[in-house]
C-alpha cells in the first residue's frame, strides 16, 4: 500500500512538473486558432449566445493572461459555454501555443 501511495505521489509531482514546463510555440499554433480567428479575429464581434456580448480582441494580451483565461473556462471557473466547449479541447500545450500565438501581434 505504501509502495502505490508513493508511486502515485511520484507521477503526480512528474505530470506537475511537466505541465508546468510547457512552453508555447507561436508557429505550432497556426493550425490552432481558427475557431478563435471566427470571433476574436473580427473587430467590433458581438457573440449572441449565452446573451449579447462584445467579443475582446485578444491579440496583444499577454501570455500568461490568455493561459490563465482558457484554464478557466477549461475548468468552469469562468462561464462562457462557448468558450468552455472550446477550452475543454485543448492541452496544456494547446493553451500554451494559442496564448504565445496571440501574444506575439500587435
Amino acid at each position: 500500500m505504501k509502495k502505490t501511495f508513493a508511486l502515485l505521489a511520484l507521477a503526480g509531482i512528474a505530470s506537475f512538473a511537466a505541465a508546468a514546463d510547457v512552453a508555447g510555440n507561436a508557429d505550432a499554433a497556426k493550425n490552432k486558432v481558427a475557431m478563435c480567428i471566427g470571433c476574436h479575429g473580427i473587430p467590433g464581434y458581438k457573440a449572441t449566445f449565452p446573451e449579447v456580448y462584445q467579443v475582446p480582441m485578444i491579440g496583444g494580451q499577454s501570455a500568461k493572461y490568455i493561459e490563465s483565461a482558457l484554464n478557466q473556462y477549461k475548468k468552469g471557473d469562468r462561464k462562457n459555454p462557448s468558450m468552455r466547449g472550446i477550452a475543454a479541447g485543448l492541452s496544456d500545450q494547446d493553451i500554451a501555443d494559442v496564448a504565445a500565438y496571440y501574444a506575439q501581434q500587435k
